[in-house]
């Protein structure tokens, strides 16, 4: 188990690093690294974790896992993951940041291993809801996860969703809260006027579990034992923003701020001291 452990760990270090280089090969411009960095664990986590079921040969496998993205602008980490498993070829990552290339700032179905077109906040967990009942009726047994902000579940269509996944009794529907406190420009907290992120689930009919982001056994260990679910989950995924480089950690300004080439340098180098 330690070794599998070690070495999602030095995945999770590889893609902060890739991301890192690309954003700079490209200017950084919709790199949104704070919120990428804040969810690498649980990326890495669902693609190298044997969590995901997918087939990069046939990206369409009507029997794998449906992966699909509210906050799109995590669209980096994706693209050189993607590539790393063969869904795409490195050829079309070169090509991030030109016109007419196929990968953009958000992610979109034409490409090998995206399920969704992101870019309008909210959706998501309505799209995956849709989808986890089409398992239901056709008899099928994939799982649908889906990735949300936590700021983005102060849209309300998130909550109609929710809703009716709890009704529907979804126990093939899981969301991830990439919970890292903060939005496009504040601090988030809980207070008495808009309640518990876990009750509210909860009040809709949902399992709910809040774990540590950043630990892969804490991940691992929350899709131990699907087959005894009775109702959607939700996973609270405490993160912090801008994760693995000190000068972005915590700090609402990285959400889309962009390094200088000082700034690159500097978080290059301290990733690979760590490889």
């Amino acid at each position: 188990m330690q070794e599998k452990l070690d070495e999602l760990n030095k995945k999770a270090n590889w893609l902060r690093l890739e991301v890192l280089k690309t954003a700079k090969k490209t200017g950084g411009k919709g790199s949104h690294l704070g919120g990428t960095f804040s969810c690498i664990e649980l990326l890495v986590a669902l693609y190298y974790g044997n969590i995901l079921k997918f087939d990069p040969s046939n990206p369409k496998w009507v029997d794998r896992y449906r992966f699909l993205i509210g906050k799109g602008h995590v669209h980096l980490a994706l693209f050189h993951i993607w590539v790393d498993l063969g869904f795409i070829d490195n050829s079309l990552l070169d090509s991030y940041g030109k016109n007419g290339s196929l990968l953009g700032q958000q992610l979109n179905n034409k490409i090998p291993g995206s399920e969704y077109n992101t870019g309008s906040l909210g959706h998501v967990i309505g799209v995956g809801s849709g989808m986890a009942l089409a398992a239901k009726l056709d008899k099928k047994n994939y799982y649908t996860i889906s990735l949300v902000g936590d700021a983005e579940c102060d849209e309300g269509s998130i909550w109609e969703s929710v809703m009716f996944a709890g009704r529907n009794q979804l126990n093939n529907l899981i969301t991830i809260v990439d919970r890292n406190w903060m939005s496009v420009m504040d601090i988030l907290k809980e207070d008495d006027s808009t309640g518990r992120l876990d009750e509210k689930f909860e009040a809709c009919g949902w399992k709910s579990i809040t774990i540590n982001g950043h630990s892969f056994e804490d991940i691992l260990s929350c899709f131990s034992d699907l087959e005894g679910l009775n109702k959607p989950l939700v996973i609270i995924a405490d993160t912090i923003k801008g994760k693995g480089v000190s000068f972005m950690e915590n700090d609402v300004s990285w959400h889309s701020g962009i390094p200088s080439n000082e700034e690159f340098d500097l978080a290059i180098r301290k990733l690979e001291e760590k490889n």
